[in-house]
């Protein structure tokens, strides 16, 4: 592995990182980035470069628990306030019932997407999809949210989120910006929405990946260990302050400029791929 494949490696986790989370796309930006550009599964192969790409997603993962490590124990009762227990009307069951309509559809539906949407095409049309229920968001949500806190969620509201977060098995939608999308639809601020989105990210994303993992471990090389370590720690980094900036940046600047910059990052792909 020379020295130049391991900048690949950095490139991508970079790409990752600062995506994954924010609502304009990863795959989006990984089709320009890898597919179209440094092309990894030229020299790594095609099970091992898809490996690659779970594991740099699995360093994304690991960043939303460094950030939401409280909140995350508080849901199995292993966090303490002052010596007291958390109370808290936020627990599991919500995250539960969130996940409970992807996880459903995801594993229903799982080779049908695969076989016809992961497509640049497809890609395209989801990335101008999301932008508009963004930008529908923005336009029609309630403009004095009651929902400010994660705690103020109830199980009706998880489970309707949960309902738009199937939008995102559509690969090119974004499921940060469907989650983030629906929550604010559905009486939800940006922050407790955006909040509500990383911390049912962690069960779904690390199950998927791990999942991946094991099914494609036989296809796992040594020869490429140096590659994933690169990539999942430049993609662990790169997260880390991605979602700490968009934390901050969501509750100010709210949905329609990253809507704006999906239909641009829309055109450049569909400009590359038809012209």
């Amino acid at each position: 592995m020379d020295f130049f494949e391991l900048v690949k490696a950095l490139i991508l986790g970079f790409v990752e990182g600062m995506t994954e989370f924010a609502p304009v796309s990863s795959t989006g930006h990984l089709i320009i980035v890898d597919d179209m550009w440094l092309k990894t599964e030229e020299f790594l192969g095609k099970y091992p470069a898809n490996t690659f790409k779970i594991v740099i997603q699995l360093g994304s993962i690991l960043a939303v628990v460094v950030v939401f490590w409280k909140r995350l124990l508080s849901l199995v009762g292993l966090y303490k306030i002052d010596g007291k227990k958390m109370t808290s009307r936020f627990n599991l069951m919500h995250v539960v019932v969130g996940m409970l309509p992807a996880v459903i559809l995801g594993f229903a539906f799982k080779d049908l997407i695969d076989d016809y949407l992961f497509r640049t095409e497809t890609v395209i049309v989801a990335l101008i999809a999301g932008a508009l229920l963004m930008i529908a968001a923005d336009k029609f949500g309630p403009k004095r949210p009651k929902v400010q806190t994660l705690d103020q969620i109830t199980y009706r509201q998880a489970f309707t989120v949960g309902l738009v977060q199937c939008l995102s098995l559509w690969p090119g939608f974004s499921r940060s910006g469907a989650t983030i999308s629906g929550g604010v639809l559905f009486g939800m601020n940006h922050r407790t929405a955006a909040d509500f989105t990383f911390i049912m990210a962690v069960p779904i994303m690390a199950g998927a990946s791990l999942v991946s993992v094991l099914k494609n471990w036989e296809e796992m090389s040594m020869d490429y260990l140096s590659f994933y370590i690169v990539g999942f720690i430049s993609a662990f980094v790169f997260a880390l302050i991605s979602i700490r900036f968009f934390l901050k940046l969501v509750s100010k600047i709210k949905l329609v400029p990253f809507a704006i910059y999906r239909i641009f990052l829309a055109i450049v792909l569909a400009a590359i791929v038809f012209l």
